[in-house]
């Protein structure tokens, strides 16, 4: 398999983990987390306005059985966007969002690993 292979499907585990990780928090009434819910749904409303579940199941299918380097770059180019403006904003939040700032460091290592030096 081929390594760029590997870690885009890595990025998609991880991608499909803190989508899971932010529902269940949101899910969970009795969150000692979080107290400020509004926070937290907005971070869930962020992450479904920059459809993360679907660029997560679109790189995890084009990336099963070969190694499509234009589509993968472009899908994670998409996922670098939303990435940047949640992670200003949990950045902004630290207080209440703490608890989602190790994934969000995975997801930028994993596909800072796809970027171009320059």
């Amino acid at each position: 398999m081929n390594f760029e292979m590997q870690i885009a499907n890595m990025l998609a585990d991880q991608l499909k983990g803190f989508i899971e990780f932010v529902q269940k928090h949101h899910r969970d009434k009795n969150n000692i987390f979080c107290l400020h819910r509004d926070k937290l749904l907005q971070l869930k409303l962020l992450v479904e306005e920059f459809r993360f579940q679907v660029l997560a199941d679109e790189l995890k299918r084009i990336n099963r059985f070969t190694w499509d380097e234009n589509y993968t770059l472009l899908l994670i180019d998409r996922f670098r966007k939303g990435y940047i403006i949640i992670d200003e904003y949990v950045g902004n939040h630290y207080e209440d969002l703490f608890i989602f700032t190790a994934r969000l460091h995975t997801l930028n290592s994993l596909s800072l690993l796809f970027c171009k030096e320059e």
